[in-house]
């Protein structure tokens, strides 16, 4: 759904001196192009990807030795090397400031408050660089993190990059299977984790998971306290240190950086395993690093001292995102716990009292705080806020308004989307362009976006396979344990030949913009026509009555019908007459396919730790399919209620 008139404009100030537009300035000195606008300078990254990609590079004044070639093999998608001579070093470039002002701010919900300076950082970080040497860890050996999301493991995985070994993190919320399930995988030299965390105002202990994981690791444990008893825990563990006891031996140093190539593995990132094992994604300090520094640096603007937020946890690469913010000199403001403790403001508060310029967030919280009546435009001073960004789902139409109503009505509202293939946006905001309700504002500079049809061909005004038709930085290096590509292949090679298929179900809009229509894995075929997930949630959820929706097809009398389930409010029951209602919603506000066959109310939804609804683990309950991996679920007994439903024989 489109609106006539666009939700934010962008003003003379943003057009002429914004970051991007400045970017978009040298790049025309720098290489003699007249841009005539926006879309013209996009074309121009896309098909000379070797010139933009070394702007990038120059502009944001990369710290490293660039070497003669850009890109070799640009056409072949799996073959393409990007700065094949190249050395640099991740943390390096993060780490450039130093000084007094904030670098790291930290809340754990009302329980614990504090702040690093960039010097405060730096001298943390050299004495871990020192004891992770001392312990025999360097290039290419994998160190391990289950912590929250606060300034020691920012700390831990800058010092892991200086040396070159390789950082992998989840939150302390997941399982111990769920933990093992991928750090099993990777064989880490180092386990890290904190002796407990607070989670809606309780602490959560940790400490037998701790144990138990450590030990089928077969890892020593670093133990950093936050909400518990660091030297107890360690002291339970038969390779287990605090961290002030692992730093206690090492004064502040200057700092040493180990220049690596191009390629050299960054992070490994896991897909969310609720298909079997997660994929072991391995992302590399060249491409995480110059992907990184063009969506801080241009599409959102950040400089110098601005503040930057995403609520996120360590399990989700939003976090990775989050800490390459440094590399542009922004102050990162980190939280961890609930964002609805001790209430919907808690956020809210961060952001006046922090003078957030860019506040992170998921689709799902937006709508909490919608549905929650809370109206921070009118109780909150936002105005250093600029940039309100949005993933993890698709934003709703009625998401994008309330931002304007609710939140503030002068705020650049950036819906974006990439994931943890790419540890980065494929489409995403722009500040020259205006937001249009509903829509994405387009696709990120150097990226091939399009949408094909099953046959292959670019399509306008219909949905299709979201695809990148030729190479970018931030590809996937390979996958962990998967020497011959094969997986690697068939994630992302197989529906067409030489293009990246993301598996996610797109459309292209008037405007130039993106609309993600859900998971094309879970894209609804009743009647052989293709529906997205989230063109029916758009509609329902925007019912006071519906908390929380997932839609599946079943298979039924050789045909796919739509079966919607609903987490209703409080108090509220599934009668006829709400039913009627919810099915004349989704038809007047989408169409009459999307109209499900049958309405189910549930207890509750299954979700990942990250907060995505599962709708193909739900498929597989339905069929009666096993489910490979629960533990990639947060709430993984919510399944059990859509086992064996008697209203779904009929």
């Amino acid at each position: 759904m489109q609106s006539e008139q666009p939700l934010w404009v962008p003003g003379p100030e943003i057009r002429e001196h914004s970051p991007m537009a400045q970017f978009i300035a040298w790049c025309s000195e720098r290489f003699g192009k007249d841009f005539a606008d926006y879309d013209a300078f996009h074309a121009w990254s896309v098909a000379e990807r070797g010139d933009f990609w070394t702007a990038v590079w120059e502009h944001c004044e990369v710290i490293g030795d660039r070497g003669a070639t850009a890109l070799v093999n640009g056409d072949r998608m799996l073959d393409a090397r990007f700065f094949p001579d190249a050395s640099l070093n991740f943390a390096e470039n993060l780490l450039r400031r130093a000084g007094s002002g904030d670098a790291l701010v930290f809340r754990g919900e009302d329980k614990v408050a504090y702040r690093l300076s960039w010097g405060d950082l730096r001298a943390l970080v050299s004495r871990l660089q020192q004891a992770l040497k001392a312990r025999g860890i360097g290039k290419g050996d994998r160190v391990a993190a289950m912590m929250p999301n606060m300034p020691e493991t920012i700390a831990l995985m800058l010092a892991t990059a200086s040396i070159g070994a390789i950082w992998s993190s989840c939150s302390p919320d997941f399982g111990e299977q769920g933990v093992l399930d991928r750090f099993g995988q990777i064989a880490p030299k180092l386990f890290i984790a904190c002796d407990g965390y607070w989670y809606n105002g309780k602490r959560q202990d940790v400490d037998a998971k701790v144990r138990a994981v450590s030990a089928a690791l077969g890892a020593p444990a670093l133990i950093v306290p936050y909400a518990g008893e660091a030297r107890a825990l360690a002291a339970s563990i038969t390779q287990g240190v605090t961290l002030e006891d692992f730093i206690a031996p090492f004064e502040t140093k200057a700092l040493t950086f180990e220049r690596l190539p191009f390629s050299h593995p960054l992070y490994v990132l896991f897909s969310s395993g609720t298909t079997g094992v997660p994929k072991c994604i391995v992302h590399s300090a060249g491409g995480t690093l110059l992907q990184h520094l063009k969506e801080h640096r241009f599409h959102c603007g950040l400089g110098d001292g601005e503040k930057l937020f995403y609520f996120t946890t360590c399990g989700w690469m939003m976090w990775n995102w989050l800490a390459s913010g440094l590399a542009v000199g922004a102050t990162l403001c980190l939280f961890d716990g609930s964002p609805f403790y001790p209430d919907g403001n808690v956020l809210f508060d961060y952001a006046a009292e922090e003078e957030f310029a860019v506040f992170g967030t998921s689709a799902k919280y937006i709508d909490a705080v919608r549905k929650g009546g809370f109206e921070p435009a009118k109780t909150h001073d936002l105005s250093h806020l600029r940039l309100l960004t949005s993933t993890g789902s698709p934003l709703s139409p009625e998401g994008f308004s309330f931002v304007y109503e609710g939140i503030k009505p002068d705020v650049q509202l950036a819906s974006i989307s990439g994931g943890t293939d790419i540890v980065s946006c494929f489409v995403l905001g722009n500040p020259l362009k205006p937001v249009w309700r509903g829509e994405i504002q387009g696709p990120g500079l150097g990226l091939a976006m399009d949408v094909w049809d099953d046959e292959g061909r670019s399509v306008r005004g219909e949905k299709g396979e979201l695809v990148c038709t030729k190479a970018f930085p931030s590809m996937p290096v390979m996958f962990w344990n998967d020497p011959e590509g094969v997986k690697y292949r068939a994630a992302y090679f197989e529906r067409f030949d030489n293009v990246w298929c993301h598996g996610d179900f797109a459309e292209w809009t008037s405007h130039g913009g993106i609309i993600i229509h859900g998971r094309s894995d879970a894209t609804l075929n009743p009647g052989g026509v293709r529906i997205g997930t989230a063109e029916i949630y758009n509609q329902v959820e925007q019912m006071e009555e519906v908390a929380e929706a997932l839609c599946i097809g079943q298979d039924f009398e050789d045909d796919v019908r739509v079966v919607l389930f609903v987490r209703l409010a409080s108090g509220v029951s599934l009668d006829e007459g709400l039913e009627k209602a919810i099915r004349t919603r989704i038809r007047s506000g989408a169409s009459p396919r999307h109209v499900p066959a049958k309405i189910i109310a549930v207890a509750d939804i299954p979700r990942t730790k990250s907060g995505k609804i599962v709708e193909l683990a739900v498929r597989d309950v339905v069929h009666g399919r096993p489910v490979k991996n629960k533990e990639a679920l947060a709430n993984p007994e919510a399944l059990d209620l859509f086992a064996g439903l008697d209203a779904l024989k009929n």
